[in-house]
């Protein structure tokens, strides 16, 4: 009787114990692969450092010195860094590219890092050859995608971050605008199922209206996801703007992409567009809206 108490009393030991074990693995597991909460303060910091390092025109100072800062916190957050090197017009254009391994690209993430050589848009004509502080044209969109650096699971979708080269400076003789990204899709034969573009999205009073040219079932996809978040004020369901941006060469190869951006801010094209005018709520609703989407489809 006592050795079939005992045998008994083990075998419930011992089933206790796997209990206890499984759920350490599980909470172990959630908690390694749950997503970082995305940090709008941290976002509006780096809209800041951005413009410090002056114009971020191609071939300038700044430009060069944002490269190696943004490749800096790319690394210590654990991501490969590759800057690809091509031509375009006559012109270099330097596409840096973030990827966790070198599996193919199932969601590409993108933003503009180059600022406008001149202010053509601003209303003193006298300041119209000064470059653009761009501040929300260009910054605000890295720091989008350097918060999702920190914050997107490791073990995830497989997930590029692409900061594109030479948008900005249509309008100007022997430039165009979106250099970096049609460069980028023409030297990477990649086919995501999703691109996601992010382009004046930090206005303190943000307005994403659906942009017409956007894939419609990705478009919907990220606006019900920010209205779910509460974010249906910024993320206004009504199609709006049709652009010609980053997203566009994706959409010419048969590749789903949306643009988001916030073509209402006034500031376009001026000097006056500064950080004093970016939002670290308007990051942090974009972050969160893009950081939820993309969790959502780690479970697809």
């Amino acid at each position: 009787m006592t050795k079939r108490r005992t045998a008994l009393y083990l075998i419930v030991i011992g089933f206790l114990l796997a209990i206890v074990a499984a759920w350490y693995a599980v909470s172990f597991w959630s908690v390694a692969t749950a997503p970082v909460e995305f940090d709008g303060a941290r976002a509006l910091a780096d809209v800041q450092t951005q413009v410090a390092f002056g114009p971020r025109t191609p071939g300038s100072q700044g430009h060069a010195k944002v490269q190696a800062w943004m490749r800096a916190e790319l690394e210590s957050a654990g991501w490969i860094v590759e800057i690809q090197s091509s031509q375009m017009l006559g012109h270099p254009v330097e596409n840096i590219i973030a990827k966790r391994n070198n599996k193919p690209p199932e969601i590409i993430l993108g933003a503009h890092y180059d600022s406008r050589f001149f202010a053509d848009n601003d209303p003193n004509p006298a300041l119209r050859t000064q470059p653009v502080p761009g501040a929300n044209d260009g910054a605000s969109g890295v720091a989008i995608l350097l918060g999702l650096a920190h914050s997107l699971p490791k073990d995830g979708v497989s997930t590029w971050l692409v900061f594109f080269d030479s948008e900005d400076n249509g309008r100007i003789p022997g430039w165009d605008w979106i250099l970096g990204s049609r460069a980028f899709v023409k030297q990477n034969p990649v086919t995501p199922r999703a691109v996601v573009v992010v382009d004046m999205v930090g206005d303190a009073d943000l307005n994403l209206y659906l942009e017409q040219n956007s894939n419609a079932a990705l478009r919907a996809e990220i606006w019900n996801v920010a209205a779910k978040l509460g974010y249906g004020k910024q993320f206004i369901p009504t199609p709006k703007f049709s652009m010609e941006d980053d997203h566009t060469p994706f959409l010419e190869a048969g590749i789903p992409a949306v643009d988001i951006i916030d073509f209402d801010y006034p500031y376009w094209h001026t000097t006056q567009d500064t950080p004093d005018k970016v939002s670290a709520k308007s990051l942090k609703a974009v972050g969160d809206t893009l950081l939820a989407w993309i969790t959502q489809q780690n479970r697809q």
